[in-house]
């Protein structure tokens, strides 16, 4: 990995291991811009908590890897809290070899739609290069159900057996496991049922932290029924996108009732949502006043 700008960035595993053995979770967010970037670490500062910064493949093409990464590492310097920048579900090895070389301190690669075997053999490539350069990487053999930032499908997935996980995880390599347990992607219409001893089952065989997937719209209890259970990484995407567009549309209807048109003071109002936002997250995981 390149040089580090701070020592508050770590890697993704001192984050999730510490989450794993205390039990609580570490809210993990798939920014959207530089504003949505500099607010999530506020608020991960305003908590005194860890914090997982994640992009989207869409994110780093969109703006750019190597823009995003000189972003994120003139924001973190002299940083109060740990951080680390993941780059979230990427089925594309050349994303993850440009964004590794960067500096990005893990990566899920997502083969979930690939036969078990093959998302196996991948994976274990990827490992092997992401270790070079001192990152880590997070593994997954189910697709999440759900559309997100253009990739997966709103068909669920068949779940593999426990053996074929326990396999997967052992062979592989990953640091990070994210099983589908009933979860989605998006938006759900009702209280989503999920399998909460699946996980209790992996951990058991497997000590391993377990990523949890589309966190937006489950409940305080259900997340904190997972995170004792060893769901150290709870991912947020949704729940951002919705905050930060009804936001900016609340902000920008009184502007125009005003008939005062400052981006300044919009940004201020939506930044401070999305700063909150991260608080409250952290307060409710449990990693709140947990930074080191």
């Amino acid at each position: 990995m390149t040089t580090e700008v701070t020592m508050a960035i770590v890697p993704l595993t001192e984050i999730v291991d510490r989450a794993f053995l205390h039990r609580y979770g570490v809210p993990a967010v798939n920014i959207l811009n530089d504003l949505t970037l500099e607010c999530v670490l506020a608020g991960a500062v305003e908590a005194n908590s860890p914090v997982i910064i994640q992009t989207s493949v869409k994110t780093v093409r969109s703006i750019g890897a190597p823009v995003l990464f000189s972003l994120w590492s003139s924001m973190t310097a002299g940083i109060e809290v740990p951080v680390t920048l993941h780059l979230d579900h990427c089925p594309d090895r050349s994303v993850i070899t440009e964004c590794l070389a960067l500096g990005w301190n893990s990566v899920l690669f997502d083969a979930s739609e690939l036969p078990v075997e093959e998302n196996l053999r991948q994976t274990i490539e990827v490992v092997a290069e992401a270790r070079r350069f001192g990152a880590h990487v997070e593994g997954e053999i189910e697709a999440i159900t759900g559309v997100e930032d253009g990739h997966g499908s709103d068909d669920e997935a068949k779940r593999q057996s426990l053996e074929v996980s326990l396999d997967f995880i052992r062979r592989s390599g990953v640091d990070v496991f994210a099983p589908s347990i009933g979860n989605a992607h998006g938006v759900y219409r009702s209280t989503p049922v999920l399998d909460f001893q699946r996980v209790s089952d992996l951990v058991a065989a497997e000590p391993i932290p377990i990523a949890l997937h589309g966190g937006s719209g489950m409940t305080d209890d259900q997340f904190r029924d997972l995170i004792s259970r060893g769901c150290a990484k709870v991912n947020i995407s949704t729940a951002l996108k919705e905050l930060f567009m009804k936001s900016s549309l609340e902000n920008l209807r009184k502007a125009e009732a005003a008939e005062k048109w400052d981006p300044p003071t919009l940004f201020t109002a939506v930044g401070s949502d999305v700063t909150r936002m991260t608080a409250d997250l952290a307060r409710t995981f449990g990693s709140a006043g947990q930074a080191w």
